[in-house]
């Protein structure tokens, strides 16, 4: 577990991973220094890595679907074969009606189509059940869920997909880093890293391991909803412990995943999203081993 300073500091990280020293010695009361060798302890430790998350429309994403795997035998060798396949961004073994959960993110229909047919063809998997998803409201490490709709993705040239992918490697790499690796000067990179940055390319973040935080059981729900979608959703996102929402169609309406410090706050979590106004139906899943979370792309260079 963190002590309340690093609890502190970590806060800041996810707000802002490029959050500078200074500030950090700021707004904890403790000298720059200290500030520079507790991040620093911690990205070491592995508690906290601090990387630019690229939105998938971004990084040419265009589709995503939650695949659950109804599963003949153990469902960890399955879960490791689907958690190979570069599409597949988050895989988890679950307690529920199946037992392994899949979330794939890929550019097409013929892509997911291909990826539909590789899962049904891994031995034990039986059949799938698919959530296709519409609009992602809030992802996972987002800093606010989202005020609407996302707007068109900005252009970009292969110089800004080059500084994403490295950005998604390290996000505190410094502007001289960045600079060298490019071919820029510091100054040009600095403008075009800030570009990004402000124009939503790119959030900069601290992922924390799970445990760190006193997170110990994880979850997912599925809704059915009366009425208006979006406003479902949008709801769902503002509640505590919710880390990502997603509307689509198929098995659910809207899709939730939350996290919690033991199972008596998952409950409560759980209990909040399905007294949501217009919650028809729900089924929950618990995340017994999470076997894969990546939010790293590759990048096209145009």
């Amino acid at each position: 577990m963190l002590d309340a300073t690093d609890a502190a500091l970590v806060r800041e990280l996810q707000q802002d991973g490029r959050v500078s020293y200074q500030r950090l010695s700021e707004l904890l009361g403790v000298s720059r220094e200290a500030a520079r060798a507790r991040v620093q302890r911690l990205r070491q430790r592995g508690e906290v890595r601090i990387v630019g998350i690229v939105p998938p429309s971004v990084a040419g994403i265009t589709t995503v679907a939650h695949v659950s795997l109804d599963v003949s035998g153990p469902g960890r060798p399955v879960a490791a074969v689907a958690s190979a396949r570069p599409a597949a961004s988050f895989v988890s073994c679950t307690a529920g009606p199946q037992s392994v959960l899949v979330e794939l993110r890929v550019a097409d229909e013929a892509a997911l189509e291909r990826e539909f047919t590789a899962l049904r063809a891994v031995p034990g998997v039986r059949g799938l059940e698919v959530f296709r998803c519409a609009e992602l409201v809030r992802d996972a490490y987002s800093p606010v869920p989202a005020a609407g709709p996302a707007g068109p993705a900005p252009e970009l040239d292969a110089t800004d997909r080059r500084l994403l992918g490295l950005l998604q490697l390290d996000g505190r790499a410094s502007f001289a880093a960045l600079a060298e690796r490019i071919g820029l000067s510091q100054p040009a990179t600095r403008a075009r890293v800030l570009r990004l940055l402000d124009g939503g390319a790119v959030h900069v973040t601290g992922l924390v391991e799970s445990r760190a935080l006193g997170v110990r059981e994880a979850a997912g729900v599925g809704l059915g909803v009366r009425g208006p979608v979006r406003s479902v959703a949008e709801a769902a996102a503002a509640l505590p412990g919710v880390n990502y929402v997603a509307t689509g169609y198929g098995r659910f309406d809207v899709v939730c995943g939350l996290d919690a410090p033991d199972r008596s706050a998952l409950l409560v979590g759980l209990d909040a999203v399905r007294a949501l106004p217009g919650v028809a139906r729900s089924e929950s899943w618990v995340h017994l081993e999470i076997v894969k979370e990546s939010y790293t792309y590759d990048l096209p260079m145009g």
